[in-house]
């Protein structure tokens, strides 16, 4: 009984040993070759830990998301510290920090140096506007793909944030923090709506 026990933990060790390498991999990878900020390295993620290994689910990426977002700090490393966290913890969590943060670090200490040389650059400066039209098509890519579940599950009031969310970050400029409270607390209200419902 013992022995088993033993073996059984140190599979269990093993196979978390192997789940944090799989984290650093994949966050360094999605980090060093994403370009365009925390929303294209979102859709990403989605493809590698939903899509991929199937670790967590559509809709719990869409919660993972929002925290990330309403939280302070880059939404890479945000979203990186949540899917970490939800995987193993305070580990997964310190392993995808790590792996998310490396390659900017490294890769724009390397560009500081030479920064006056790639500033005046024209092949530069003509890849970056290239890499600019790209970005917007990943944007626009993981729109869909975050907002295609919503109108599925045809639930008027969640069409109607989103509707609204949409308005008043596009056409009236709100600052997103409070498109992202205001949304919320409107969550927040239908959950006990809803619960003191099912309590009648």
């Amino acid at each position: 009984m013992e022995k088993s026990s033993m073996e059984s933990r140190e599979e269990e060790k093993e196979s978390r040993r192997k789940v944090l390498w799989k984290i650093f991999v994949s966050t360094l990878y999605l980090s060093a070759f994403t370009f365009g900020g925390g929303y294209v390295i979102v859709t990403l993620m989605k493809k590698k830990f939903v899509d991929e290994y199937h670790w967590i689910g559509e809709d719990e990426m869409l919660d993972l998301v929002a925290i990330a977002q309403s939280s302070p700090g880059a939404i890479a490393v945000n979203g990186a510290i949540v899917v970490g966290y939800k995987l193993l913890g305070i580990p997964g969590a310190l392993v995808a920090i790590l792996g998310t943060i490396l390659p900017p670090f490294v890769i724009i200490a390397a560009i500081s140096v030479c920064y006056n040389v790639f500033r005046s650059n024209f092949f530069v400066a003509q890849m970056l506007s290239g890499m600019q039209a790209g970005v917007g098509a990943v944007i626009a890519s993981v729109t869909y793909d975050m907002g295609a579940p919503i109108v599925k599950e045809k639930d008027p009031m969640s069409l109607v944030i989103m509707l609204g969310a949409f308005l008043a970050a596009c056409i009236l400029e709100i600052n997103v923090v409070y498109i992202v409270i205001v949304c919320g607390l409107i969550g927040l209200v239908r959950t006990l709506l809803s619960k003191r419902r099912s309590g009648k």
